[in-house]
């Protein structure tokens, strides 16, 4: 519950695999000016990820819609099957085609004590795009693959909730 830059390690338990899974970020970690990514790269634009989404087949309109869309472009970006619970994503035939290789590090929410939740079902990823919502309110872009749907998820999501970062 911060508006500055922080990440914290699922379930704050250093044992939870962060070289599998990496960190949780909140999305002021995301834009700050120091820039999370390594030298020579950056997060990606709701733009870019929308361009990455279409070069793997997905329509213009579905590309532009919120929730999950398309048809398995969610399968074909994630990877590691052994780390997904069993479901439509991983048993996709084209599932980890693309090389981008989503994990399932799960998310830390606001719901309840801003708590830990989906580290086997779910990859969220931020983007580099913020969205004016409301008076004195912002939030930011995110991709979603889930076990159980093939397809993916882009969600206007709060800046304090903590998700990957790719």
């Amino acid at each position: 519950n911060t508006n500055v830059g922080a990440y914290c390690i699922y379930n704050d338990n250093a044992s939870n695999e962060v070289d599998t899974y990496g960190c949780l970020y909140n999305n002021y970690a995301v834009i700050d000016a120091r820039n999370i990514a390594p030298e020579g790269w950056h997060v990606a634009t709701d733009d870019e990820w929308i361009e990455l989404e279409m070069a793997l087949g997905m329509s213009q309109s579905d590309a532009n819609a919120e929730y999950f869309r398309g048809t398995n472009e969610g399968s074909k970006l994630a990877g590691h099957a052994d780390l997904w619970t069993n479901g439509p994503l991983e048993n996709d035939s084209e599932f980890g085609s693309s090389g981008f290789t989503g994990v399932p590090g799960g998310s830390r929410s606001q719901i309840i004590g801003y708590d830990y939740n989906g580290i086997d079902d779910s990859g969220n990823f931020w983007t580099a795009t913020e969205i004016y919502s409301g008076e004195l309110s912002f939030d930011a872009w995110n991709r979603r693959l889930s076990f159980s749907n093939s397809t993916i998820g882009r969600y206007r999501m709060d800046r304090n909730l903590g998700y990957s970062v790719r």
